[in-house]
Parts: structure tokens; sequence; C-alpha cells
């Protein structure tokens, strides 16, 4: 019975664009925007260096659609170094890069095989006594169960089943190929290599099912450490599993408590010292992609919110200052609240800016209001670029605009509104 590794990886997402970059200069803003790509040539090394008998990528190695060749002659290369070394590697398309997805192809080495989309396919590694059963997609929205139709086991050491999967819409992930774990379990494989979900996970053992999570975390929902399964086959049986991690970016979101007497040039200092220990505890010699969120009651809640621009401006000047790609900050989120009360959370007021407060608390129950503001931003946001518009956060204003949630709008603006003149006129 053979013993050996093999390199269980998905969801490369190859030159994905990542959020937060546009205008961003510099060395940190460059090594995130070829992030995916520096990510997947350290997968390719680590294949070469552990001397792994094969690879098996489980769905979305690409994006969507090339924007030229040089994707593709990318992956190609890469391929090319894994051919030099006679290890091949098994490929199943997903929901991103399903047949109906990618419109260009090229000629790929003889080292890689690709699961086709029309059935399920086996491949048969005769010398490892490992048999490879996968179906890859058609389209990209698949919603029938594949694995019915997956073959029944070889008989083999070792059966893997490859599957791009929903798996019931775990993490909130786009529920495509659904199926329950008892689905998988009860086809009799020894191992099943999944693809779409984010996030590592062991979701059952002996057989194992396992999720390695994408490559390379790509925007603040996407935290942690990131990369593929290594996993261990000592006489002709799974022995070991291990998550090796591949990103070259890693995303943190940090937390940075205010209190109630918190200036604007205290939160500056708060937010270099949370800075300084997130590099050092969870960036493990990488650049550390941060989202800033002040949390905490605070009676400056006002100024604060008002000085948004300014606290990323001096956040990513903290960060320049930690050394060369050390941390990139994306964005600085001002999450206090005031101490006072208030549908909004605003304390109340007895001025002019309080009859205004007032006034917009009441804009959530006139129709007519509403009505103008679905319309004339409306027609203007939806004459943004698609690249711009797909790329927006649902959680960000311009996400609730593009949602056309007007209710939902107004509560989001009126807060920095009601701040930025309370600021002004204080």
């Amino acid at each position: 019975m053979a013993s050996f590794r093999f390199l269980h990886a998905a969801d490369i997402h190859l030159d994905s664009p990542l959020r937060g970059l546009a205008g961003q200069e510099g060395s940190a803003a460059e090594r995130i925007r070829g992030a995916t790509r520096e990510a997947f040539e350290q997968l390719v090394t680590l294949a070469l260096a552990e001397e792994v008998a094969f690879v098996i990528i489980a769905g979305d190695l690409y994006d969507g659609d090339w924007r030229d060749y040089r994707t593709g002659l990318f992956f190609a290369a890469q391929m090319g170094r894994l051919n030099e070394a006679g290890i091949p590697v098994f490929l199943l398309h997903g929901n991103h890069d399903a047949e109906s997805q990618i419109t260009r192809r090229l000629a790929l080495p003889p080292n890689v095989q690709v699961f086709g989309a029309r059935a399920p396919g086996t491949f048969v590694l005769d010398e490892l006594g490992v048999a490879l059963h996968g179906q890859s997609f058609r389209r990209r929205d698949t919603r029938e169960n594949l694995v019915p139709g997956y073959p029944d086991p070889r008989d083999c050491d070792l059966n893997i089943g490859v599957l791009h999967t929903g798996l019931g819409g775990m993490g909130g992930h786009e529920n495509y190929a659904p199926c329950a774990l008892e689905d998988l379990l009860a086809r009799g494989y020894d191992y099943w290599a999944l693809g779409h979900v984010h996030q590592f996970q062991v979701l059952h053992r002996h057989p194992h099912v396992v999720f390695p999570g994408n490559l390379q975390g790509r925007h603040i929902r996407e935290t942690g450490p990131k990369g593929a399964v290594m996993v261990t086959v000592t006489d002709g049986r799974l022995s070991g599993l291990t998550a090796v991690p591949a990103d070259v970016v890693r995303w943190s979101l940090v937390p940075v408590p205010v209190d109630p007497d918190t200036e604007v040039a205290d939160a500056v200092s708060r937010i270099r010292a949370a800075l300084e220990q997130a590099v050092e505890h969870e960036a493990d010699g990488r650049l550390l992609a941060c989202r800033v969120e002040l949390r905490g009651r605070s009676a400056r809640h006002d100024q604060l919110l008002a000085a948004e621009d300014h606290l990323l401006a001096e956040a990513r000047s903290v960060a320049v200052g930690l050394g060369v790609d050390a941390a990139w900050v994306e964005r600085v989120v001002v999450a206090t609240r005031p101490e006072g009360s208030g549908a909004t959370g605003q304390p109340a007021r007895s001025d002019a800016l309080g009859e205004l407060q007032q006034m917009l608390e009441a804009a959530h129950a006139d129709p007519e209001l509403l009505e103008r503001l679905g319309e004339d931003p409306g027609q203007m946001l939806q004459r943004l670029p698609h690249a711009v518009r797909a790329g927006v956060e649902a959680d960000s204003i311009l996400g609730v605009a593009l949602d056309g949630d007007q209710r939902a709008l107004i509560a989001v603006i009126l807060p920095h509104l009601l701040a930025r003149l309370t600021v002004e006129t204080d």
C-alpha cells in the first residue's frame, strides 16, 4: 500500500479585484492587487517543496471570465512548474469558472486533468491506488444536487470525491449544487474535497469531508489565515490533515475601544496602539490589511464621526510608519454611540439642528420624499460602472443606496449628516 501526501485547494479566484484599493498607491497597495497570484505561486512552491503526489483544485480557480489572456497564461505557467516535477493536478470548475462563465480557453500542460461538466467522471492513479470522482459546473447557477450521479467507489485504497457545493448555504454562501452531509457520506468515499465555502472546515472525519477555505482573503469578511489542506496517506489510509497557509495578505478587523472622554487626538493614539498589536499578533510576517473600528459610548461621538476621513488618513500614516508592507488600512469605521438618546441614537437638541433631526427622523413615513429619493439619486447610481457597483459593500452608504431601500438610506445618512452639522455649528 502506498504512502504519500496531496494538496487540496479551492476558491483561488485568480486576478479577482480586491476592494478598497481605488486611488491607493505604494508597495502595500500593489502587493494587495497581486495577492491572488502570489498566493497561488506559494501554493505551487509548497507542492514542489513537499513533493506531493498530486494537487486538487475544487472549483473557482478563476473569478469569472478573463479580461485578457494573461490570467490563463499565468495559470498555465504555474502548472508547467508542476508538470516538470511530474505532479498531476485535478481541476474542477465551480460557479465562478463554469463552462458558461469562461469564454476564453488555453491549452494546459498534460499534467492537468479537468473534470467534465456533462456528467461525473473518474481519474485513476493506479500506482497510488487512488480514484478521484468529480463533475464541473456547466453553468454558474447550478441548483441541482450532483452527488447522486457520482459513480460508486472503485476497488482502490482511496476514493476521493471532488465537488463545488454550498452544502445547504453554509456561511451565507449561495447554495449552488446543494446537497446534505448525509448525501456525501452515503457515496462511500474516503475523502470529500469540497470547494465554495471560504472558511476552512472539517465537517466529518472517517470519511473526511473538508472545505479548505479560499487561498487568499480578498476583503474584510475573509479575515484570518487562508490557504489549503495537506492530506497525509499512510499505507493507503488517510492518517493526517493539516491546514497550510498560503496567503500573502491577511485581513483583520481591528477594534479600538473609546470611552466618554476620548478626543480625536486620543483616538489616533489608540488606533496606533491597536495597529501595533494587530501586526505583532495576527500578521504572522504577512502584510496585514486592516479595517479599524472605533467602538464604545463617547461624549465626542459627533466629533469622531465628523473626523472619519481624518482618522483614516492618520491610521494610514500609522500603518506606513510600522514598516514596509507591515500594514495597510482599508477603512476606519466610527461605530461609537453618543451618550444621549433618540430614535437615531443622537442626543435630542432644542435648536435648529434639533428641528432638522426631528424632520429627518419623520422622513421614514414621508412617501413623497421616499419617492424622490428613489427617482433622483437612483437614476444617478444606475449610471455607475458595473465594476464600481459590484464592489460596493452592502452595509455602506452607497450599498444601501444601490439596494433602493430609501428608509434604510435615511437611517444610515442621518448620523453622519447631524454629526458634521453639529461640529460645524458648535
